[in-house]
């Protein structure tokens, strides 16, 4: 298989693992990716439309309905008193929380017939190809969340 067909085949079966986990947790999967990059910190609407690729009417709708759901609030920015910035509620992080770890578990188990050393180098491959890519960062390792560094 060449690199392309491997990469699109990739791309569905993450994606499709992604969207039977955000079922399960009753999120819309841009739901999900977007309590997924607040994990890290609040960002403000420009920023998230960057992130999720989304126009700013349609970022508008989807924090609007995250916020009805108890997942978000709006905050205002402390940098620019006309901008506001979204965070997680603590339903939000709760929810968020427990979303990725299971994502995650779900994303790992997909390596499993593949040995230990070869999930190194996998692993090393795709970072380098997302890095080299810029790749925004809506989906992080743990220790990632905590200084939101790549």
């Amino acid at each position: 298989m060449g690199i392309a067909a491997a990469l699109v085949r990739t791309s569905f079966l993450v994606q499709a693992v992604y969207t039977e986990a955000s079922r399960e947790y009753g999120l819309p999967v841009q739901q999900a990716q977007l309590i997924c990059v607040l994990m890290a910190q609040p960002r403000g609407m420009g920023e998230l439309s960057t992130m999720l690729g989304l126009e700013k009417s349609s970022l508008t709708g989807l924090v609007d309905r995250a916020e009805r759901r108890g997942l978000v609030r709006r905050e205002p920015d402390p940098l620019d008193r006309r901008a506001v910035r979204v965070a997680l509620s603590p339903e939000g992080a709760r929810v968020s929380g427990d979303f990725y770890a299971d994502a995650s578990a779900r994303m790992e188990a997909l390596a499993d017939g593949v040995g230990p050393a070869e999930r190194d180098r996998l692993a090393a491959v795709l970072g380098r190809l997302v890095r080299s890519n810029e790749v925004p960062m809506v989906f992080m390792e743990p220790k990632q969340q905590q200084t939101g560094t790549t």
